[in-house]
């Protein structure tokens, strides 16, 4: 098969031949549709994330058509449409897996990290891990639900009864949940890199009552934020507009570090928490959700062996929702 190969971080991706994987008695082989291309990967290229699994193929937001399965595979069929996502296996015995919180499972292994993921024509998956994906969305439109979405929705759902949500980075999450908590009836706030206008009028489009930059202050106190910019020093500008009783959620999976601020932002009964990887739940209550909700996708594909300027033009901030890499 066809894939897209990191052998060194630092470098780019390279395109090889690569063996179709076998699929194990719990596993399904799926023949990759589209996958789509997260800043995760970016922070696994930069060697920030630092244990993958080398040489690697990334990619983590997979839908693929059941090509072949395992023995004990009973609850999909060959020709299904499967989504996978960054959480691909736990151990499913330890006090996290027993209580619904297989997300902080210390033996997780992670699709396109630790496991071989979807820039490839084939891939491998564990069945748990796998959700059927709801019908309305092109392969195309399906892939980000998968992170960008789900992770988002953990995000949303971690700021309870929050009215005046302030979202930090508006990229592919962030054009997901907007849309989310719009349709919950909140009021979103959009703060994106400084002077990035087509992306607060993008935020404006969707719903939010006010963009502005990174660094300005909303026009009222907030309820809540998200971050979803991996940047450590929009923790305190957070904390700033947020209102006592206010939570400041970090949705990503790295960040740079966080400078010292006063306690005097923090009092007040202000909570600083982090969301890590998803778990089951999550995916099927947003999987269900999306549709009822009318959220759309937007999209801007790639060719697979365009992953590489995939990955610039996510760095730069130049695409306008998310990028997905698509298959012939």
């Amino acid at each position: 098969m066809r894939a897209m190969l990191l052998e060194t971080p630092g470098s780019a991706l390279r395109s090889v031949e690569f063996p179709q994987p076998e699929c194990g008695a719990d596993e399904v082989l799926l023949k990759v549709r589209a996958c789509g291309v997260c800043r995760t990967d970016l922070h696994i290229l930069d060697g920030e994330l630092s244990a993958p699994r080398l040489p690697l193929i990334p990619g983590h937001e997979i839908v693929g058509i059941v090509a072949a399965k395992g023995e004990r595979v009973a609850r999909f069929a060959i020709g299904q449409r499967l989504g996978v996502p960054w959480l691909g296996h736990t151990c499913g015995h330890c006090r996290y897996c027993g209580s619904g919180r297989e997300n902080l499972c210390a033996d997780a292994r992670f699709t396109g990290y630790t496991l071989n993921g979807g820039y490839a024509e084939y891939a491998v998956a564990d069945q748990r891990y796998c959700f059927p994906l709801p019908d309305g969305y092109t392969d195309a439109e399906a892939a980000p639900l998968l992170c960008a979405g789900l992770i988002g929705y953990r995000a949303l759902v971690a700021v309870g009864d929050a009215q005046r949500i302030g979202i930090y980075g508006f990229g592919a999450a962030a054009h997901i949940i907007a849309q989310v908590a719009r349709w919950q009836g909140r009021e979103v706030f959009a703060f994106t890199r400084p002077g990035d206008l087509p992306g607060q009028r993008f935020a404006r489009e969707l719903g939010a009552v006010w963009a502005g930059d990174s660094g300005a202050a909303p026009p009222e106190q907030l309820d809540a934020a998200i971050l979803f910019a991996p940047v450590g020093a929009l923790i305190p500008e957070a904390l700033e507009h947020t209102a006592r009783g206010g939570t400041v959620v970090c949705a990503g999976i790295h960040m740079s570090d966080v400078p010292g601020f006063p306690y005097s932002l923090l009092w007040g009964e202000r909570t600083v928490r982090s969301i890590a990887n998803l778990t089951r739940r999550d995916g099927e209550e947003f999987l269900k959700l999306a549709p009822a909700a009318g959220i759309r996708t937007e999209v801007e594909t790639f060719p697979l062996e365009q992953a590489n300027e995939a990955l610039v033009r996510l760095r730069d901030g130049s695409i306008r929702g998310a990028a997905v890499l698509t298959m012939k």
